[in-house]
């Protein structure tokens, strides 16, 4: 029993010094200000939650924590570094404060990850996946020096299978060079400029998403496809699986709690599609979730399970008594409100430092009577849409903005017409190959209502043509061309924006064909002494002195709200849940710990904006696409 109790003891001492060791190697970079979580991050276990709430397997392992890191001039690309040049936290890019280093790297210059790893013999009894969430822009990834794979796009996760790459033993040597042109390269960045200034921000390179290992069979499900339809009361479900082999069969179930609700097994090359009786609607109001299984089945006998979620869930549209065409959520008109959501962070830019603080967002745009937020030219990792499906929040997602040469601004005031942007066919496919990664990758995630390709013509080009290959790709959900953009005859919505009034397209030129609704509004800045990215020459659109100010121009805003509602107008979306860099246009302070305006005041005047009774639609609807 002594002995035992002193090797116990023994094995504690080791994981204390080990932690402190890795402390010791890692601390928040000085100069800015940080969220009330940024003192939770461990260096030692960062990020440590499943990063893919939609297909759940049990075996793997995460690799965030301390690696070593070495910038190196582009040329020396292909050149793993002989030494490091110290030590960065993984997932946070190498910019943000949270990573420990706090550099700009830049188009002529590589950075280098570099990490040593145990593989339990567990993990390497079957194939090994390498998993990224997400790195921003170009990655090459080798295994023990070999190079596993390259990958381009900083908003979509991406894998490799190194199974062919691992050397006898646990100990394996991962490393990654990465090169982000940021805003001198045509690919999208959304807001990063190497000089930030007013709305543009802080470049973010290098891994900023979860990175993770995972043990599948041979023959494994390596992603799948839900689709649900309440008018038939039926969810498609479909699956890519790798390694397939003839005869195998995809088995497919839908859990209410412990109860199951349906099964089908077919073809694992074809989609099941299981009857849901008396489904149970997701809404803002409801945001009820069915558990789902999908195995792959050979000879009876399971070869591959994983574990995911949907929701029965429509949008739609329809037209109301005065033929104006209306946003439908199951069939209903809901007026779908919510503010611009950027996602920015001032210790960990894209990269929410903690779980908690992940959630913290969607929470408070709750509690504040939201029911919509629109992330704006960003796309996060996919447990804060797990979040957002889990709370019940409506979301229209943004295809982050790039190419922007050409880009053209009329602030304030109603944006008008632009040119559309020339770009190269390298800059063209780039956009392709990423907005469909996006789309395919986000496509199970339920709360997402509504997809926004371009904004404010930023980059904008083939409006038409890339609109109508939008809604091909995903005719589940409304298409909103160009927020604020070029507008064109395409797409389920028109979409206007104006600072600081409220105020929407013209009902009789548009609503006959297009959904009515005013993308951006508002801007009420407030700088909070104490809470600002910089100490002065910080931005909003219409500055105020203290918050009963804001408010009462806020609460303006929403009435005037109610009377465009009733005129046509279907969703609106306020600038912007929290200040970002020199912005304080902000509900929330930059380091999410002053809330300017109290989360019940919003919701009061809010819950106006919800009553059925400002509009009359014509019938019972339909709601078909149209």
């Amino acid at each position: 029993m002594k002995k035992t109790c002193l090797l116990l003891l023994f094995a504690s001492l080791v994981q204390v010094n080990i932690l402190h060791a890795q402390s010791s190697d890692w601390k928040v970079v000085e100069g800015k200000i940080t969220s009330p979580w940024a003192e939770q991050v461990n260096p030692s276990n960062p990020l440590p939650e499943y990063p893919r709430p939609q297909l759940v397997r049990e075996d793997w392992q995460n690799l965030n924590g301390l690696w070593d890191y070495a910038i190196v001039p582009k040329a020396q690309q292909a050149s793993l570094p002989t030494t490091s040049q110290g030590k960065i936290l993984v997932p946070y890019a190498i910019e943000s404060a949270l990573s420990g280093v706090g550099k700009t790297v830049g188009k002529d210059s590589v950075l280098w990850y570099r990490k040593s790893i145990n593989v339990p013999a567990k993990l390497r009894r079957q194939n090994v996946l390498l998993h990224f969430g997400a790195v921003d822009w170009q990655a090459d990834v080798y295994v023990n020096g070999q190079k596993a794979g390259t990958h381009q796009g900083g908003y979509d996760p991406f894998s490799f299978d190194i199974t062919p790459y691992l050397k006898r033993g646990s100990q394996q040597d991962i490393a990654i060079s990465v090169w982000d042109p940021s805003d001198d390269g045509p690919q999208p960045r959304g807001k990063q400029v190497k000089k930030p200034e007013s709305i543009w921000y802080t470049p973010v390179t290098g891994v900023w998403q979860t990175v993770w290992l995972e043990s599948v069979p041979r023959t494994y499900i390596a992603s799948t496809r839900q689709t649900p339809d309440i008018d038939e009361g039926t969810v498609t479900v479909a699956a890519e699986v790798a390694q397939l082999q003839a005869n195998d069969r995809l088995r497919v179930s839908a859990w209410d709690g412990k109860t199951k609700v349906a099964e089908q097994e077919v073809s694992a090359n074809s989609p099941a599609v299981l009857q849901v009786s008396n489904a149970k609607l997701w809404s803002p109001e409801n945001p009820f979730l069915y558990d789902l299984r999908v195995a792959v089945v050979r000879n009876g006998k399971v070869q591959d399970e994983v574990k995911s979620y949907f929701a029965m869930r429509k949008i739609s549209m329809e037209p109301d008594a005065n033929g104006v065409q209306r946003m439908l959520l199951n069939n209903e008109f809901v007026f779908q409100y919510g503010p611009l959501d950027q996602g920015w962070w001032p210790d960990g830019l894209y990269t929410a430092p903690t779980e908690e603080a992940l959630l913290f967002d969607i929470d408070k745009t709750k509690e504040m009577g939201f029911n919509m937020i629109r992330k704006h030219v960003k796309v996060e990792p996919a447990r804060w849409y797990y979040h957002t499906d889990k709370t019940g929040m409506l979301v229209w997602q943004d295809m982050p903005s790039g190419d922007m040469g050409n880009r053209w601004e009329s602030r304030p005031g109603v944006t008008g017409r632009g040119t559309e942007k020339e770009r190269t066919p390298e800059s063209e496919k780039i956009f392709r190959t990423e907005w469909a990664e996006i789309m395919d990758d986000l496509h199970n995630f339920p709360s997402i209502v509504v997809w926004v390709p371009f904004n404010e013509a930023w980059g904008q080009f083939k409006t038409e043509e890339i609109t109508n290959w939008t809604v091909e790709r995903d005719p589940s959900r409304l298409v909103n061309s160009a927020s604020g953009g070029n507008f064109h005859p395409v797409g389920q919505i028109i979409d206007l924006h104006n600072y600081p009034d409220p105020v929407m397209p013209r009902p009789e030129l548009f609503g006959e064909k297009q959904v009515i609704v005013l993308g951006e509004f508002g801007g009420l800045g407030l700088p909070v002494e104490g809470h600002t990215w910089q100490q002065k020459d910080n931005w909003g659109y219409q500055s105020f002195k203290n918050a009963d100010e804001l408010f009462e121009r806020y609460k303006a805003f929403t009435e005037n709200l109610e009377e465009l509602i009733k005129q046509g107008l279907s969703a609106a979306v306020y600038t912007q849940t929290t200040d970002v860099e020199i912005e304080t246009n902000g509900l929330m302070t930059y380091d999410r710990k002053i809330i300017k305006v109290p989360a019940e005041k919003l919701r009061q005047v809010h819950s106006k904006l919800y009553d059925p009774s400002l509009v009359k639609m014509k019938q019972q609807a339909t709601g078909s696409l149209r």
